[in-house]
């Protein structure tokens, strides 16, 4: 790197959960000096894992500038990552002031304001760029762009990136240094999709889920019992990567002493919202992991997934260990971003260092960015400029 740019880049993680986002930017070579919650378990895995950085538990609103002093020091603070609540927000300034969301997205442009960050990581779910969300996508950028920020915005999707789930998060990164983000190239993907090797499936994690240590934390698999029997004899005949959604699938898989006496004329599209009995495929990606255990079965054994399983396929590092009791642990695994997204998203933020111009490393040396366009193609957002940036590496 140039002379005068940081050797590494430091970062505190805001409504952080368990870390996962944080974890990954570790992998990439960041540094994370603080990570803010409010919830106590979650809190108290980040503590567990990531043992050189400070933790608040607590109300983000308490976290006043002294306080934020008194944890980093004299430390520069070059990126300021997290996932803040954004739906409540409007264009029209304040959107409905009784919306806690609103005061905590707030929360996190204060401690953007405060720090004077390179680089801003936010993450949400997609829908905050489907075209009825455009207020809100428009005030997050007009609020980092008044703060000196040039912002993207694009859905990312975890397989992608070396993650065995097909999981979806909108990523905003922003940078007062370059002229515009990056977002890194795939490095994994499906027959068709341009990247360097296949998708990573679900059997290549879930039976190599052994620590360093040589031991396996939190695969409590008396938990992950199914205790209903009928429920159980139900499941050992829906084969792998099956599952039943429609009456076609009911008679497929069961015999008439362990149907479901729905009435499928009844239900909506003549379909259950949601796949019932759903086992995981080893030969494929796993769906979206969600924060309790009941979503999804076992390949081939008759229960659920444990939580070490579902970490695994969220890519967490087997040594990652998580707090709480089992319920805090599928919250915090179900709500994380997967740290190898988040690796991929802090090779992205080191590339944007070293093609930046030293002489902008100064804010008060950066001229305000131009406003960039928000349009949308099928329901979905785009950020058009003159010239779009390069994809990092």
């Amino acid at each position: 790197m140039a002379k005068g740019k940081p050797k590494k880049l430091n970062f505190i993680d805001v409504f952080a959960g368990a870390g996962g986002l944080s974890c990954g930017l570790e992998m990439a070579g960041l540094k994370c000096l603080l990570g803010v919650d409010y919830d106590k378990y979650a809190m108290e895995t980040f503590e567990k894992n990531h043992r050189h950085a400070q933790v608040y538990c607590g109300d983000i609103r308490k976290l006043t500038k002294r306080k934020l002093d008194e944890y980093l020091g004299d430390q520069q603070i070059h990126a300021v990552v997290g996932g803040p609540p954004c739906q409540g927000f409007s264009t029209a300034g304040l959107g409905n002031p009784n919306d806690e969301r609103n005061s905590l997205f707030l929360e996190f442009v204060r401690l953007v304001r405060l720090t004077r960050p390179y680089f801003v990581v936010m993450e949400n779910v997609t829908g905050l760029v489907a075209k009825k969300n455009e207020p809100v996508l428009k005030d997050i950028f007009k609020r980092f762009h008044r703060l000196g920020y040039n912002l993207d915005v694009q859905v990312m999707s975890s397989h992608n990136y070396g993650v065995p789930e097909k999981r979806r998060r909108t990523i905003i990164i922003g940078t007062r240094i370059n002229d515009a983000p990056v977002y890194p190239r795939f490095s994994h993907g499906d027959s068709g999709e341009k990247a360097r090797k296949p998708t990573v499936t679900v059997g290549e994690v879930i039976n190599n889920i052994v620590s360093k240590k040589g031991e396996i934390y939190n695969h409590d698999l008396k938990a992950a019992s199914v205790k209903n029997k009928i429920e159980e004899r139900r499941l050992a005949r829906i084969p792998e990567g099956k599952g039943i959604r429609y009456e076609r699938d009911e008679l497929a898989y069961l015999p008439p002493s362990l149907r479901l006496g729905v009435e499928w004329s009844e239900l909506p599209e003549n379909r259950f919202r949601q796949m019932k009995y759903q086992r995981l495929d080893r030969s494929l990606p796993s769906p979206t992991i969600m924060t309790h255990r009941h979503s999804y079965f076992h390949p081939t054994e008759n229960r659920y997934l444990t939580a070490r399983e579902a970490a695994a396929i969220q890519s967490f590092p087997n040594d990652f260990e998580f707090a709480g009791p089992l319920s805090a642990q599928w919250r915090q695994i179900g709500n994380a971003v997967p740290p190898l997204m988040g690796k991929a998203i802090g090779k992205a933020l080191i590339s944007l260092l070293k093609e930046a111009d030293i002489e902008v490393l100064d804010f008060k040396k950066r001229k305000k960015p131009e406003e960039n366009t928000i349009q949308y193609q099928r329901g979905r957002a785009f950020v058009y400029r003159p010239q779009t940036a390069a994809a990092a590496n």
